[in-house]
């Protein structure tokens, strides 16, 4: 027993020495380089794995072919590791080490080393795991598994060798100083950009005294003088001869059927442009990173009082980008009449500030925040929302998606957060603009720098970016679950990487509670594998109303 009780002994010790006596993490270029933030990412921090860190697959995108990782041993002595490196796909991904697989972390600072990817001749997305042994002691081996999901482009091969700098043991103290010196002259360099951007941001801030409220509630004295001078109207952020600085196929979530060319963004702006000094901000109703929603007020020329109004508008900081996937996406509901669609109703753009989208505004909001509220109201008890009221709200949204493609129109985005509902629940699509900004937890970005909503996409637009009537039929089927479970996330437990493996698997979206088989099996015949087998929304329609019908029967 006590022999028993000394080894035991013995090996808390040896752990215990052992606890604290390396360090793995990526840098703060390397974390910059694939995840976009400012920080350092450690796997091991003085011996202690860092759990949350392991379970997470980080993307790395097509551009970059090498994957830097810096350990230092705090034990006063090497430690021996072994590393291996498990490729899902070795025909289109191979991978080399600028170190041995088996060797010794080496003492007397840190070091940076490299695993190196080379794509094959096609696109793929290969799942790659490096595993990372460190005997610590005799009786202690910790093991790390950092996964990563590399997106190979056959046009965006192997670029050949780059240059690591690599902190390794025992360089010469001259070069410690050389790269001092450089360390230093970069930090010099960046505090006098720092300062330089700050009297600059100071300065505009300084020059753009008035708010954009204050602005808008000054400006109806200037339209009284630019019509008394005979002034024309201000120039437009788009002028006739410059052509839209974004593409409809890249970056625009509606597309025509027939690819037939669609006018010109500055043409369609001309037809429904406002004056700004007629639109009144009055109150902000949602907020963003880079762009707003006002409510507000038009006073329309020759009108015996203004309309309220809902007005999008991008931030001061918003690039010109984001500004004109902001115009394209609003507008492409323009020109459009039915019942349940909201399109846009004018646009004003000045060289003088960030460009004005106008939406009628008759008591409606947006239909995700209603359910969220329907579930839990902070301004008094929660409105019931019955399965009547549901069917009644999906049959609207139906009619809209189903006129949409009567117009040859594929909308892409179909979902609660761009719908619009008021108290006698009526529904109204919407497009889509500023809805990444506004919902951000709804869109992900799969390492194609571009965020779309991936829990909403049928299998098809997941794995080839295939939009089609079928895959808004798939989207309205993840429409009708939200109404059923008042706008809960999706796939909550699905990591976004995983969800086309999820849905090729089968698995789908489980039965709300308290939602009647029938309308259930509405759901799952929008989610059908195969986009033929999906109902059309002629067909849904049919369904849906003959549902009502029997709920309305012993009403």
């Amino acid at each position: 027993m006590v022999s028993t009780l000394f080894k035991l002994a013995i090996c808390f010790l040896i752990l215990r020495q052992g606890a604290g006596n390396f360090n793995l993490f990526l840098s703060q270029a390397e974390v910059r380089k694939l995840m976009g933030l400012q920080a350092e990412l450690y796997y091991v921090r003085s011996g202690v794995i860092n759990e949350y860190a392991m379970t997470f697959v980080v993307p790395v995108p097509a551009q970059v072919h090498k994957l830097h990782f810096t350990w230092e041993s705090l034990a006063g002595r090497p430690l021996p590791y072994a590393m291996s490196v498990n490729i899902s796909n070795p025909s289109a991904l191979t991978s080399s080490l600028n170190v041995s697989q088996v060797g010794e972390i080496p003492i007397g600072g840190v070091q940076t080393w490299a695993l190196s990817l080379n794509c094959g001749p096609y696109d793929a997305e290969v799942d790659l795991a490096l595993r990372i042994d460190v005997s610590r002691s005799r009786y202690n081996t910790t093991s790390v598994v950092l996964r990563r999901k590399k997106i190979c482009l056959k046009d965006n091969g192997y670029p050949g060798p780059e240059e690591v700098l690599v902190a390794a043991p025992g360089s010469s103290s001259s070069g410690q100083i050389f790269y001092a010196s450089i360390g230093c002259a970069c930090a010099f360099v960046a505090a006098i950009c720092v300062l330089v951007i700050a009297y600059y941001v100071r300065d505009k801030k300084t020059r753009r005294h008035r708010d954009p409220l204050q602005e808008s509630r000054g400006l109806s004295s200037a339209c009284s003088v630019e019509r008394g001078a005979g002034v024309g109207p201000a120039q437009t952020f788009l002028p006739p001869e410059t052509p839209p600085p974004l593409s409809a196929a890249s970056t625009s979530s509606y597309r025509r059927l027939d690819d037939r060319p669609s006018r010109e963004l500055h043409e369609r702006i001309q037809e429904i442009t406002v004056q700004r000094c007629r639109v009144r901000l009055l109150s902000i109703e949602l907020e963003g990173t880079f762009g707003r929603v006002y409510r507000g007020s038009y006073h329309e020329e020759g009108a015996q009082a203004p309309r309220d109004v809902l007005v999008k508008t991008a931030a001061e900081h918003a690039s010109q980008s984001q500004v004109a996937l902001l115009l394209r996406e609003g507008l492409a509901l323009y020109g459009l009449s039915h019942s349940a669609l909201l399109p846009v109703l004018g646009v004003s753009i000045e060289d003088r500030g960030a460009p004005f989208l106008l939406y009628p505004h008759t008591g409606y909001r947006n239909m995700k925040r209603f359910l969220v509220r329907c579930k839990l109201s902070s301004e008094g008890p929660p409105r019931a929302l019955t399965t009547q009221g549901v069917v009644e709200m999906a049959l609207q949204a139906a009619k809209g998606a189903q006129y949409l493609h009567k117009k040859r129109l594929v909308h892409r985005d179909l979902a609660a957060r761009n719908c619009v509902v008021d108290d006698d629940l009526r529904v109204q699509i919407t497009d889509n603009a500023l809805a990444r900004d506004l919902f951000p937890q709804d869109y992900h970005c799969l390492g194609d720098n571009e965020n779309r909503p991936i829990k909403w996409l049928a299998i098809e637009s997941l794995t080839n970016k295939t939009f089609t009537t079928a895959s808004d039929v798939w989207a309205f089927g993840v429409l009708l679950w939200e109404l059923t479970t008042l706008a809960q996330q999706p796939y909550v437990e699905v990591d976004p990487f995983e969800m086309a493996a999820y849905l090729r698997d089968g698995y789908r979206l489980a039965q709300p509670i308290n939602c009647p088989d029938e309308l259930f099996a509405v759901m799952a015949y929008c989610w059908a594998m195969s986009a033929d087998e999906r109902p059309t929304f002629s067909q849904l329609i049919v369904c849906l109303q003959d549902f009502h019908t029997q709920l309305t029967r012993y009403v």
